[in-house]
């Protein structure tokens, strides 16, 4: 049910008033927090108040410059994205207000610093003798479709398409299909990642026969006291999903080196910076900024052969096999390849 907000009437709407009325909608108190930072300032920035319809586009750019310019990027974006809404709100209610200019854009998020960790060392760490088979499916799952670890780790058997190796996953920020509390994993637009001949090998050693539940779980089973929802339960061992502590502290005693945190995190096993095409199976954006058409259910061009058709035009073609003893071309007789003996009488019936 929507909220109903009570906004002043008989008077203009002041600036002051108009933040207030859009921080009491929101309803996170984690949003509440951020937003009220970057809306709070920027109303004293410009006069709480003046009338919110007196308030020129520049102004608004302006105190976000003055504001947050010599700030992070990440840290200019949140409060530009905090104060866009604000201000897109006020206009959907059918109040006079500003809009963030257009030269106040969003920046670009400059790379990462978080050192990625290589092939050669995630290798040389799953090759260990003493790991157990579901570290090293999970880290080698990692990294190789470059996703989050939660999104790994909430995957369930009945999920996974081992022929085509991929699965779908709720990724981070889904887009939900309906507004709704307590929404569930099917109510999200999912994401569609795919994973290479590593992860194709160690999957079906771990699943060991089993075709449902979590692809992920401990060693033992959850105490009495504990409540978890039925897809976190392997319905045939009873089994508990592995949660991300867990997996994070497996991780860390593996790769510890001075003790205890001190080891690797499991966002640094994916390569950072590594083509979006091997985690979607997409391809990548032409000139124009249009992504060519692929059929959903194809494996990602990574994954596949090169068809005969995209082969260059003015390439020759192949010249056909010799075979070493009469230099003719091989010809299948019957179904089968013709034999030593075969080749040499027919070399003789040729030769009188």
């Amino acid at each position: 049910m929507p909220t109903v907000v009570r906004l002043p009437a008989g008077k203009a709407l002041t600036v002051r008033a108009a933040a207030d009325a859009f921080l009491d909608s929101l309803r996170n108190p984690n949003t509440v927090r951020s937003y009220g930072v970057g809306v709070g300032k920027t109303a004293e920035r410009i006069g709480e108040a003046r009338p919110l319809g007196s308030v020129a586009d520049d102004e608004i750019g302006e105190a976000l410059e003055l504001l947050w310019g010599t700030a992070a990027v990440n840290t200019l974006n949140a409060r530009r994205a905090a104060v866009l809404s604000w201000l897109g709100w006020c206009a959907e209610y059918g109040y006079d207000s500003p809009a963030v200019p257009a030269w106040t854009k969003r920046l670009a998020v400059p790379d990462s610093e978080t050192p990625a960790r290589s092939k050669m060392a995630v290798d040389r760490l799953i090759a260990r003798r003493e790991i157990h088979l579901r570290e090293k499916t999970l880290w080698r799952m990692l990294y190789e479709t470059c996703a989050r670890a939660e999104e790994i780790l909430g995957v369930n058997i009945e999920d996974l398409d081992l022929a085509a190796r991929r699965c779908p996953v709720k990724a981070k920020g889904a887009r939900s299909k309906a507004r709704r509390r307590g929404q569930a994993r099917e109510d999200f637009v999912l994401e569609t990642i795919y994973w290479d001949a590593g992860t194709a090998r160690l999957l079906p050693r771990l699943l060991k026969g089993r075709t449902r539940g979590p692809v992920f779980v401990t060693h033992r089973r959850p105490g009495p006291g504990k409540v978890l929802a039925p897809r976190d339960v392997c319905p045939d061992t009873g089994l508990a999903r592995l949660s991300y502590g867990q997996a994070r502290a497996l991780l860390d005693e593996h790769t510890a080196v001075h003790g205890p945190g001190t080891g690797w995190d499991l966002h640094r096993v994916p390569p950072l910076g590594a083509d979006r095409t091997r985690r979607t199976g997409r391809l990548p954006a032409d000139a124009d900024g249009e992504v060519p058409a692929q059929e959903a259910g194809e494996r990602p061009p990574l994954l596949q052969a090169l068809p005969r058709s995209d082969l260059r035009a003015d390439q020759p073609p192949r010249p056909r096999r010799r075979t070493p003893l009469t230099g003719r071309p091989r010809v299948r007789l019957s179904g089968r390849e013709p034999g030593t003996a075969e080749i040499r009488a027919r070399g003789a019936i040729s030769r009188s």
